[in-house]
């Protein structure tokens, strides 16, 4: 084995005879990067509690009756994308039914459908929160609590009671920051 390794080894030498080595090239240096300023972190469970005791009602909050139409628009929005929103002519991009729904149910459920159609990037959405018909003297218990929600939210620029084809002051459509 051995005397293959000084064969190999002399046919190299013997390959690289005559052969001049290239010139050294002076180093670049790349200036170092700062690191990131550092970003308050919070952990899961305390996101949900401030989410849970901002989505609190109030008894003022609590005005909207059954019949009662909704509408909403954020500071900026022109009154014509509200008209036009109330008329149906923005497309549905996607839908949630809260019907049958308690309202710690369905708080949840349009926080995370408000998350994924943002992270999707819809613009109009649908939501079918019922008139309150079943309960009771609490008056429209979710239909408040997605008035006041959608508010909140600073993805919501406007939205207002569907159409009646499409449920009416059952249901709102909701328009999102493009």
């Amino acid at each position: 084995m051995r005397d293959k390794d000084d064969e190999d080894s002399k046919a190299f030498r013997e390959a690289m005879r005559g052969v001049t080595p290239l010139p050294a090239m002076p180093r670049v240096r790349t200036p170092k990067r700062r690191k990131p300023p550092a970003r308050a972190v919070f952990s899961r469970l305390a996101v949900e509690e401030v989410l849970e005791e901002s989505l609190e009602l109030t008894p003022a909050q609590l005005d909207v009756e059954a019949a009662d139409a909704l509408s909403y628009r954020r500071d900026g929005v022109r009154e014509s994308t509200l008209r036009d929103l109330r008329r149906g002519r923005w497309r549905v991009d996607d839908e949630l039914d809260l019907h049958g729904m308690t309202l710690k149910e369905a708080k949840p459920a349009l926080r995370d459908f408000l998350a994924r159609a943002h992270a999707s990037q819809a613009r109009c959405l649908r939501i079918v929160h019922g008139k309150g018909l079943g309960s009771g003297s609490r008056g429209p218990v979710l239909k408040n609590a997605v008035n006041v929600l959608l508010r909140r939210d600073d993805d919501v620029i406007a939205f207002c009671s569907a159409r009646q084809t499409d449920g009416g002051t059952g249901a709102i459509y909701a328009l999102l920051r493009g």
